[in-house]
């Protein structure tokens, strides 16, 4: 390996962390001055002008809570705190009963609430940031590579990627996935979230479910979010699911090994 290809395989890793620490400080509910706490302090008095990444960010959230019928909800941080799944933070609460209709999108990268809020992107910022980091990886010349944040995955480039996820009730178990290209893959798995459940935006409270939901779609952040709809729904949304060229891979304790590869395989295909 030459000196010149070090060096830019280097620069594109360094590229590709900034990303990812950029999205981190902009989007973090734990912050002080990131853009999400100053949005959760004073948006429901004034407009409050953002980072047009974290404005992005916001309009998929607001698209996606749509689209959902709000079991995906950027708003739910309020049911959150009293729940004690997020720390309590000086100047930031929120009416438990805000949704994402609550939050308004203003012109010039500014937003408003309705009411007082606690916005949380915690459900589809990783997934941004992979995006970002693949984003960064190719501007600096990368021409395949995988960026893995811990259960958010995107792979790119002429190469297939072998890829395999955790069984809900054996996490030392693995299920291996047909090998991917130029896709994002997330998973979410009540039985490993804090207290084993997932916060329902519907009712305000934990549930646990016995299984993972894992999402193949062309964009991380997109699959980071419809893990939590899927994952929330009894039956999945195969409309919105479609429209978003996006496939789930629900794994239960009561499939078989064998059985869910052969489906990982399908739905893969």
């Amino acid at each position: 390996m030459s000196a010149a290809t070090v060096e830019l395989e280097w620069r594109a890793a360094i590229a590709a962390f900034q990303a990812v620490a950029d999205v981190h400080r902009l989007m973090s509910f734990h912050e002080p001055d990131s853009d999400v706490t100053r949005l959760n302090r004073y948006a429901h008095t004034r407009a409050v002008e953002v980072d047009p990444r974290t404005y992005a960010v916001l309009r998929r959230a607001r698209d996606l809570g749509r689209a959902s019928n709000g079991r995906f909800d950027c708003a739910v941080g309020g049911r959150m705190l009293a729940l004690g799944a997020l720390p309590r933070t000086t100047g930031v609460g929120g009416h438990e009963a805000a949704t994402w209709r609550d939050v308004t999108l203003l012109p010039d990268s500014q937003i408003r609430f309705r009411r007082a809020l606690a916005l949380d992107l915690g459900g589809i910022a990783k997934g941004f940031a992979v995006d970002q980091a693949v984003e960064a990886l190719a501007r600096c010349g990368a021409e395949a590579g995988c960026v893995n944040a811990g259960g958010d995955l995107r792979v790119f480039g002429d190469r297939n990627w072998p890829i395999a996820i955790r069984r809900p009730e054996a996490s030392g178990e693995l299920v291996p996935l047909a090998p991917l290209r130029n896709r994002a893959l997330a998973t979410s798995a009540g039985t490993f979230a804090p207290g084993g459940a997932i916060v329902d935006p519907a009712t305000g409270r934990f549930r646990t479910r016995p299984k993972s939901v894992s999402i193949l779609a062309p964009n991380c952040m997109d699959a980071d979010a419809l893990t939590k709809v899927v994952w929330l729904a009894e039956h999945p949304p195969l409309d919105l699911l479609e429209r978003l060229d996006a496939r789930a891979i629900v794994l239960g304790p009561s499939a078989s090994v064998s059985e869910s590869v052969s489906e990982l395989r399908r739905a893969a295909g």
